[in-house]
């Protein structure tokens, strides 16, 4: 986990590793970092753009398209090894891809899970770099085009003390995606692969055997705790508040029966304030009747019982 590079040291980590640079006009400043954060960033991720012709790709990551603003990566490869500039920070590249798979990069464990959810915002997490080509399956690779991905790859590792498993491909990351993918140099040359790719990633940065685990996995959100309404409490409400002045609250856990009665259609919102009053009174005894309830047992005061159905029904836990 580490912040990202500036501009500068993106620029100075490619040029060092042996990529030639192309800066287009804009780049620096080009981003979607108004629409959530850029980083921590934890690896790489490579594309195909599914275009032909180095200057059409350009602009299309550049500025984007109708249903999805640019930038679209941060740097594209063209056929001749060429990488252009076109976004510095937060980018459309990697959109919602599996947890699963982000700890296991951070971890730079030995092999990745499937990618069965998406779950996750990767364009927080991770560089991206579309490389020119259809993505049908035909359109070849150069030779030169292979060599520049896995030595921008290895460029942003090195800065960032990265193996080689902290790069992986769009496929890898987000369900029912394909690329990259095409054979590589003449047509019916061997397919390009992502553990070709990042073996090369690996003879550059000398870490054939990376070493696993130096940066930590991230915690799995808490699971919410469900709310606990006191029955007791909420009864010594249910027969005070009716009678009292304005609108007092004798116990806050009755706006969670409020809330409940609102779901069930039993209680208009304007009228869960947590003041267990005569409205509640009466959508609580409507709750009883639909629970089989009649007469005095339907008085509107909770019982035990009703409670609890509507707090398994609509989410909270009953204290007696």
């Amino acid at each position: 986990m580490a912040d990202p590079l500036s501009a500068d040291a993106l620029v100075r980590a490619l040029r060092k590793e042996g990529v030639k640079v192309v800066e287009t006009t804009g780049w620096r400043s080009n981003n979607r970092n108004k629409k959530g954060p850029w980083g921590p960033v934890n690896g790489v991720m490579i594309h195909h753009t599914v275009t032909e012709g180095t200057d059409a790709s350009v602009r299309l990551c550049f500025h984007g398209h109708a249903s999805l603003p640019g930038p679209l990566c941060h740097g594209v490869i063209a056929k001749d090894g060429t990488v252009h500039l076109v976004g510095n920070g937060r980018a459309n590249h990697a959109g919602s891809g599996d947890d699963d798979v982000l700890r296991a990069v951070i971890a730079e464990s030995p092999g990745l899970p499937a990618d069965n959810e998406a779950n996750t915002d990767g364009n927080s997490r991770f560089y991206g770099f579309e490389c020119v080509n259809l993505g049908d399956n035909k359109d070849p690779w150069p030779e030169a085009q292979v060599e520049a991905t896995a030595q921008a790859a290895a460029a942003i590792c090195r800065a960032h003390g990265w193996g080689a498993r902290s790069v992986i491909g769009h496929s890898e990351w987000q369900p029912g995606k394909i690329d990259p993918r095409g054979p590589i140099g003449e047509r019916g040359g061997p397919a390009l692969t992502m553990d070709r790719i990042r073996a090369r990633v690996a003879e550059l940065l000398e870490d054939q055997e990376p070493k696993p685990a130096p940066k930590p996995a991230p915690e799995k959100p808490a699971a919410p705790t469900r709310p606990v309404v006191d029955l007791s409490k909420l009864v010594t409400a249910a027969r005070r508040d009716p009678a009292a002045s304005g609108t007092p609250v004798s116990y806050s856990g009755a706006r969670t029966v409020e809330d409940a009665l609102v779901r069930a259609g039993l209680l208009k919102r304007a009228y869960a304030d947590g003041h267990f009053g005569t409205r509640t009174v009466a959508a609580y005894a409507a709750w009883q009747r639909r629970c089989g309830y009649t007469g005095k047992d339907a008085d509107g005061i909770p019982g035990k019982t009703t409670l609890r159905r509507l707090g398994e029904r609509y989410g909270f836990d009953v204290k007696d």
